[in-house]
């Protein structure tokens, strides 16, 4: 099964579920806005893709917290703070990939 981690508003997230309806191909939307990661899926996302990118540094949320100015722990905060993510991570099994790549997906399914 195909996981998209995600929020309904991102538009890389909606293009991911777009072409996975498109093909009919199930998968399970998690959206950040209602649920975040347990620390379990945070930690098997961060083995294939790093912290750093999976935080995004542009974000609302990052600039509210003012954490370009403090020193903190990435994983604490991903996981404190959903929001910080970048979207989408798609999952399949033990497979990460961040961000809407249709070439990517296709080698998923």
């Amino acid at each position: 099964m195909i996981q998209i981690i995600g929020t309904k508003k991102c538009k890389d997230t909606q293009k991911a579920i777009r072409f996975l309806k498109e093909r009919n191909i199930q998968f399970q939307f998690i959206d950040l806005q209602v649920k975040g990661l347990s620390a379990g899926e945070l930690k098997k996302v961060s083995q294939k893709i790093p912290l750093d990118e999976l935080m995004d540094k542009d974000s609302k949320e990052y600039e509210q917290l003012n954490l370009k100015y403090i020193r903190h722990d990435p994983f604490e905060k991903l996981l404190e703070h959903p929001l910080l993510l970048k979207t989408p991570i798609i999952r399949k099994q033990n497979s990460s990939s961040l961000g809407f790549d249709a070439d990517k997906l296709k080698a998923l399914i």
